[in-house]
């Protein structure tokens, strides 16, 4: 790939293979109930269509096909809500443009590409932080909007907004930044993450950075007597009518699907448990397809025990690994990671954390549960055992299958649910 200097603004909007943008919301938004991703001509505020003749003279690269899943996916970003929502989340959004200030000696002067730009806030930032050109891509329609945003702020002979799939846009020169929040709930609902390992072996240089460097799921017992109780247990006495005819529709309704809502530490009965760790440098599209992790848990308190709940942490650490080849054999095993419990960071201070823990600070991402029907009743330290598999539906690779298998007291269980 050969740079290319003196880049007018490029909103370039790429059609995803034939499909229009239409369909259902994502699950973002459902949960949020309709809130939540050759040179252009001289004029620095002309748009270009990069159309699929002229990326097919591109050398060629696997192109994943788009699906009408996709479509509606991108179809659901382009709704203005979803974005305001996020950009709201005062904890991502500041803590993304902290790592990009903390990262600035990596980005000023630097070219860098920003997968899923949404409104453009995170290409900005790079832009004010120094960077000699931004590639903002998003294949959702707030490319639009992104590229008016850009134009009136100035930015239009840094920031060239893409509009179009990773997959499928062209950029004739390697990139030394990439920046994305990739992340859906329970990490990896939506598999955003695919696009990001796209760009980086399409277009990161040796050495380059890529923010977040790393993401850990994790997961841990809990137990949430108020949610049970107002869900079920409601039913069993309703202005005195007994209506416990509804108690086992009410646990299908309420308790079939991942929940995602906000707990607090209070509800958790154990140390976390590492279902997936992530390194962004060596991370592949093959091993996200299926997550398997066995777990042990020892009840630190007697309590009814409910469900389990994932969350996760993102770190922006990239000072050590940005002077290193990314494919390089010197990173740490992934495995080594997956399947541990882990306490809390000895130093805090030692890197940059986007924490979505119980006990941190609130984030639009909340904490996904899986809810038993019927709850445990644990001792303290009784064992709680099993394994969990998070697996891309075959239906719609965005959404996850999990298949839950837990043991506890002699008796085991095990629980199916889709998160759509």
């Amino acid at each position: 790939m050969f740079p290319r200097e003196n880049h007018s603004n490029g909103y370039e909007p790429v059609p995803a293979m034939g499909h229009s943008h239409s369909h259902s919301h994502s699950h973002r938004e459902r949960v949020r109930r309709g809130t939540r991703r050759s040179r252009a001509p001289s004029s620095t505020h002309s748009l270009r269509v990069f159309d699929q003749s002229q990326s097919q003279q591109q050398p060629q690269h696997h192109r994943p096909p788009c699906t009408d899943f996709d479509v509606a996916y991108f179809h659901s970003y382009a709704h203005l809500g979803i974005h305001q929502e996020m950009i709201k989340d005062r904890v991502r959004t500041e803590t993304y443009r902290e790592a990009i200030m903390q990262h600035q000696s990596f980005i000023a002067g630097k070219v860098v590409v920003d997968v899923g730009c949404g409104t453009g806030i995170l290409s900005i930032f790079c832009a004010q932080a120094g960077a000699k050109r931004v590639y903002a891509i998003d294949a959702s329609d707030i490319a639009l909007q992104a590229n008016e945003v850009v134009k009136a702020n100035n930015l239009s002979d840094v920031v060239v907004v893409l509009h179009g799939r990773v997959e499928d846009v062209e950029i004739d020169e390697e990139v030394d930044v990439i920046i994305s929040e990739w992340m859906g709930y329970m990490l990896l609902y939506e598999s955003m993450l695919g696009s990001v390992i796209n760009a980086r072996d399409r277009w990161l240089k040796p050495g380059g950075l890529i923010l977040p460097s790393s993401a850990t799921l994790y997961m841990a017992p809990v137990t949430h007597t108020d949610r049970y109780s107002d869900s079920v247990d409601f039913w069993r006495n309703v202005y005195g009518i007994n209506m416990s005819a509804m108690v086992p529709l009410a646990k299908q309704c309420s308790f079939e699907e991942p929940s995602v809502e906000t707990i607090t530490g209070e509800n958790v009965l154990t140390w976390p448990h590492v279902v997936k760790f992530i390194d962004s440098y060596s991370v592949t599209i093959h091993e996200l397809e299926s997550v398997t992790t066995k777990f042990k848990f020892n009840s630190m308190m007697r309590a009814p025990l409910h469900g389990f709940a994932f969350w996760f942490d993102v770190e922006f650490n990239g000072h050590a690994i940005a002077s290193t080849n990314y494919n390089s054999t010197t990173f740490i095993d992934n495995h080594q990671m997956n399947g541990s419990q882990r306490k809390r960071r000895t130093n805090p201070n030692e890197t940059l954390v986007l924490s979505t823990a119980p006990e941190d600070p609130p984030t639009h991402w909340q904490q996904t549960l899986i809810y038993f029907y019927d709850p445990i009743e644990l001792e303290q330290d009784q064992l709680i055992e099993g394994l969990v598999t998070l697996s891309q539906s075959k239906e719609n690779a965005r959404f996850m299958n999990i298949h839950l298998e837990y043991s506890s007291g002699g008796r085991s269980h095990v629980k199916e649910s889709v998160m759509r």
